[in-house]
């Protein structure tokens, strides 16, 4: 009983996906809840994932050429107050802090949403000539936003992030950077958390506060709801204005630099849950997975099974992540355990297996078990994992495809959004009215233009005027 008992606990995600969500983030101790409203505790589980997320994604950074700072948490209202849009974009979510000890402080101080004002701070004093430029700086840490719903990873008051501030001597560095970062995160989570992305620029409406123009990647959730993954901002000149952010250029005149910004968040772990996870747990694509390899050692008290189960995690440890499982739970809670967790292999070894010199490999994906021999043994554990973070891609592209419809007119574009969840294409005219109109009626918002233009009609699906762009449209997270 106890063993049924732990996949009952998990709500079927048809049933009710929100609370399939978060008993999968319980279940898997993924976080923890806190006396602070809104805010987390990542637990280990959790961490290691952010982690390897962290290491890899930092890895690409590096080879194209981006340098890592660290700078306050901590952004004086004065400084805040230079850009307009900005200051205006994230007034509602600001967090201040109005008192050092019991002394009233003469300025209040905001705790950072974003950084772009500090970087621009600190930017003036740094760039001075041509030649410090282009700066391409990343720093790793936490935001706060007073979030009014809050859920874990996909929307908290605190939560961990990258945010990358850049500068350079003209607009089509700029522009160029904005796109390579944005290109970075597509092949980054397509590679290795095997979530297909679409790319395209947000709208006016949509964009960040204070930017030229903001790109995009967005991925479509099992329950057919967007996330955006991603975001990529040129900023152009504006803020360099704002702030003052002068060099001396080759011909040896003042020029304001161009900048960029670019972020992900811990919500990619929300988004590796909800595209990948089952009703038993969490489903993680290898090359994210903290425990690669699960062992699980049948009748373990019986001679030299514990032994042989420790020989295996010994041998395999030079090449993937490995653990034994040697709790003295039965076999059928530790498979579900593993399950629930969402190691990619489990690998099952008992006497009768160790006496026939072989193992039995099973994917979390497909639940597919095969006999192995141990001599094999690296190589088939090898085979399996690289088979399961290339499937997982296809399957995830395969129920996005699915859940992609196009509409020519409003007709459609409303009975689509009614009777199914997912993206739909659907042509624009450009203009605020029907995008506002469009969120009205149906709660649905502009994803993005995507990079791939197609012609679905030759009319805004909305207003039936000459259409401009071909949009994707979603409910989102």
């Amino acid at each position: 009983m106890a063993e049924k008992k732990m996949v009952e606990a998990i709500t079927s995600m048809d049933a009710d996906f929100a609370q399939w969500y978060t008993d999968v983030v319980k279940k898997a101790e993924l976080v923890g809840y806190t006396s602070v409203k809104g805010c987390m505790v990542i637990k280990p589980a959790g961490y290691a994932i952010w982690e390897l997320i962290q290491k890899q994604l930092d890895e690409r950074f590096k080879e194209a050429g981006v340098e890592n700072v660290y700078l306050p948490m901590f952004i004086p209202e004065s400084l805040l107050q230079k850009e307009k849009d900005h200051v205006e974009g994230f007034a509602p979510e600001v967090a201040w802090v109005t008192h050092g000890g019991m002394a009233k402080l003469q300025e209040r101080l905001c705790v950072r949403p974003t950084s772009e004002t500090l970087f621009c701070d600190f930017y003036k004093n740094d760039i001075h000539s041509y030649r410090d430029l282009p700066r391409v700086y990343n720093q790793w840490c936490s935001v706060v936003r007073w979030e009014k719903e809050t859920r874990p990873f996909l929307r908290s008051r605190e939560f961990l992030w990258q945010e990358g501030h850049t500068a350079h001597a003209t607009a089509k560095e700029a522009e160029e950077r904005t796109i390579q970062m944005l290109n970075i995160y597509a092949g980054f989570c397509e590679e290795v958390l095997a979530i297909p992305v679409i790319k395209g620029q947000k709208t006016d409406k949509e964009k960040f506060a204070g930017a030229v123009s903001t790109y995009t990647i967005e991925a479509l959730m099992h329950d057919g709801k967007a996330l955006q993954s991603g975001t990529s901002h040129n900023f152009g000149d504006g803020f360099a204005e704002a702030f003052g952010i002068q060099f001396a250029d080759k011909d040896n005149t003042l020029k304001h630099v161009h900048q960029t910004s670019w972020g992900v968040s811990t919500r990619l772990l929300g988004a590796l849950i909800m595209v990948h996870g089952d009703n038993e747990g969490l489903v993680l694509p290898p090359r994210v997975a903290p425990i690669q390899v699960c062992i699980v050692p049948i009748q373990q008290k019986k001679d030299g099974v514990l032994d042989k189960a420790y020989e295996l995690r010994d041998r395999l440890k030079g090449s993937f992540r490995v653990k034994v499982d040697d709790s003295e739970k039965t076999p059928g809670w530790k498979f579900a355990e593993a399950e629930m967790r969402g190691y990619p292999i489990r690998i099952e070894i008992g006497p009768k297996d160790i006496e026939a010199g072989k193992c039995v490999i099973c994917r979390r994906d497909t639940r597919e078990k095969t006999e192995v021999s141990l001599d094999e043994l690296e190589v088939r554990t090898g085979e399996a994992l690289d088979a399961m973070q290339r499937q997982m891609l296809e399957r995830a592209r395969i129920h996005r495809d699915q859940h992609t419809y196009s509409a020519a007119g409003m007709e459609e574009f409303e009975r689509i959004f009614h009777e199914k969840s997912g993206f739909v294409k659907a042509m624009w005219c450009g203009s605020r009215e029907c995008e506002d109109a469009i969120k009205e009626k149906l709660s649905v918002t502009s994803r993005c233009m995507p990079f791939d233009q197609e012609r679905i009609a030759d009319a805004c699906v909305c207003c039936g005027r000459p259409a401009r762009k071909m949009v994707y449209w979603g409910r989102a997270y």
